[in-house]
Protein backbone atom coordinates (compact mmCIF):
# COMPACT_ATOMS: atom_id res chain seq x y z
CA UNK A 1 0.00 0.00 0.00
CA UNK A 2 1.51 3.50 -1.16
CA UNK A 3 1.22 6.58 1.21
CA UNK A 4 1.73 9.76 0.82
CA UNK A 5 5.01 11.16 2.98
CA UNK A 6 4.31 14.13 5.11
CA UNK A 7 5.61 16.31 2.53
CA UNK A 8 3.73 15.16 -0.24
CA UNK A 9 0.48 15.02 2.31
CA UNK A 10 1.38 18.61 2.80
CA UNK A 11 1.84 20.31 -0.46
CA UNK A 12 -1.59 18.19 -1.56
CA UNK A 13 -3.19 19.93 1.19
CA UNK A 14 -1.69 23.11 0.34
CA UNK A 15 -2.57 22.69 -3.79
CA UNK A 16 -6.40 21.61 -2.26
CA UNK A 17 -6.74 25.08 -0.01
CA UNK A 18 -5.45 27.21 -3.42
CA UNK A 19 -8.03 26.01 -5.20
CA UNK A 20 -11.20 26.55 -2.41
CA UNK A 21 -9.23 29.83 -1.90
CA UNK A 22 -9.75 31.21 -5.60
CA UNK A 23 -12.93 29.61 -6.15
CA UNK A 24 -13.91 31.62 -3.28
CA UNK A 25 -11.86 34.68 -4.47
CA UNK A 26 -13.89 34.67 -7.16
CA UNK A 27 -17.42 34.16 -5.84
CA UNK A 28 -16.25 37.09 -3.17
CA UNK A 29 -15.46 39.30 -5.92
CA UNK A 30 -18.31 38.59 -8.13
CA UNK A 31 -21.13 38.00 -5.14
CA UNK A 32 -19.26 39.16 -1.86
CA UNK A 33 -19.03 36.03 -0.40
CA UNK A 34 -16.70 33.65 -0.06
CA UNK A 35 -16.00 31.75 3.94
CA UNK A 36 -19.08 30.96 4.84
CA UNK A 37 -20.75 29.56 1.57
CA UNK A 38 -18.10 28.29 -0.03
CA UNK A 39 -15.14 27.82 2.36
CA UNK A 40 -16.59 26.62 5.18
CA UNK A 41 -18.85 23.79 3.02
CA UNK A 42 -15.69 22.44 1.02
CA UNK A 43 -13.77 22.22 4.37
CA UNK A 44 -16.36 19.71 5.90
CA UNK A 45 -17.01 18.05 2.73
CA UNK A 46 -12.86 17.49 3.00
CA UNK A 47 -13.38 16.16 6.34
CA UNK A 48 -12.72 18.88 8.44
CA UNK A 49 -15.15 19.73 12.02
CA UNK A 50 -17.44 22.19 11.51
CA UNK A 51 -15.40 24.45 14.22
CA UNK A 52 -12.16 23.83 12.59
CA UNK A 53 -13.63 24.60 9.08
CA UNK A 54 -14.90 27.43 10.56
CA UNK A 55 -11.78 28.78 12.32
CA UNK A 56 -9.40 28.17 9.23
CA UNK A 57 -11.75 30.11 7.04
CA UNK A 58 -11.60 33.07 9.36
CA UNK A 59 -8.10 32.51 9.91
CA UNK A 60 -7.82 32.52 6.04
CA UNK A 61 -9.76 35.22 5.24
CA UNK A 62 -8.24 37.79 8.46
CA UNK A 63 -5.04 39.60 6.56
CA UNK A 64 -6.64 39.16 2.70
CA UNK A 65 -9.93 39.53 2.76
CA UNK A 66 -10.38 40.98 -0.31
CA UNK A 67 -7.98 43.69 -0.56
CA UNK A 68 -7.74 43.61 -4.34
CA UNK A 69 -11.11 43.86 -4.57
CA UNK A 70 -11.63 46.17 -2.55
CA UNK A 71 -8.54 48.39 -4.57
CA UNK A 72 -10.23 47.65 -7.71
CA UNK A 73 -14.07 48.75 -6.64
CA UNK A 74 -12.57 51.63 -4.33
CA UNK A 75 -10.83 52.48 -8.37
CA UNK A 76 -14.52 52.44 -9.37
CA UNK A 77 -15.63 54.66 -6.84
CA UNK A 78 -18.45 51.58 -6.02
CA UNK A 79 -17.86 51.55 -1.91
CA UNK A 80 -19.87 53.38 0.32
CA UNK A 81 -17.57 53.79 3.32
CA UNK A 82 -19.34 54.49 6.10
CA UNK A 83 -21.71 51.41 5.61
CA UNK A 84 -18.44 49.61 5.26
CA UNK A 85 -16.45 51.21 8.54
CA UNK A 86 -19.85 50.63 10.04
CA UNK A 87 -20.04 46.51 8.88
CA UNK A 88 -16.29 46.31 9.72
CA UNK A 89 -17.21 47.47 12.96
CA UNK A 90 -19.70 45.35 13.86
CA UNK A 91 -18.17 42.38 11.91
CA UNK A 92 -15.10 42.45 14.53
CA UNK A 93 -17.21 42.46 17.44
CA UNK A 94 -20.02 40.10 16.07
CA UNK A 95 -16.93 37.02 14.84
CA UNK A 96 -15.73 37.42 18.36
CA UNK A 97 -19.33 36.95 20.22
CA UNK A 98 -19.93 34.23 17.49
CA UNK A 99 -16.65 32.05 17.88
CA UNK A 100 -17.12 32.41 21.69
CA UNK A 101 -20.94 31.31 21.34
CA UNK A 102 -19.95 28.14 18.89
CA UNK A 103 -17.30 26.98 21.00
CA UNK A 104 -20.44 25.90 23.77
CA UNK A 105 -21.80 23.95 20.61
CA UNK A 106 -21.22 20.67 19.41
CA UNK A 107 -20.10 20.38 15.64
CA UNK A 108 -23.22 18.58 14.97
CA UNK A 109 -25.37 21.50 16.29
CA UNK A 110 -23.56 23.96 14.55
CA UNK A 111 -23.17 22.19 11.05
CA UNK A 112 -27.59 21.89 11.78
CA UNK A 113 -27.58 25.41 11.91
CA UNK A 114 -25.25 26.66 9.40
CA UNK A 115 -27.53 24.36 7.23
CA UNK A 116 -30.72 25.57 8.36
CA UNK A 117 -28.86 29.59 7.53
CA UNK A 118 -28.19 28.90 4.24
CA UNK A 119 -31.60 26.55 3.38
CA UNK A 120 -33.50 30.04 4.60
CA UNK A 121 -30.50 32.29 2.53
CA UNK A 122 -30.94 30.23 -0.58
CA UNK A 123 -35.04 30.46 -0.62
CA UNK A 124 -34.96 34.03 0.25
CA UNK A 125 -33.04 34.55 -2.96
CA UNK A 126 -34.74 31.67 -5.20
CA UNK A 127 -38.13 32.56 -4.10
CA UNK A 128 -38.61 35.79 -2.96
CA UNK A 129 -36.64 38.19 -4.86
CA UNK A 130 -38.04 40.45 -7.50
Amino acid sequence: MLRATRKEAGVSTVLIGIGIGVAAGVLSGLFGIGGGIVIVPALVFLGLAQKHATGTSLTALVLPVGLFGVLEYAHRHEIDWKYALGIAAGLTVGAFLGARFAGSLSNLVLRRAFGGLMLLVSLRFLIFSR
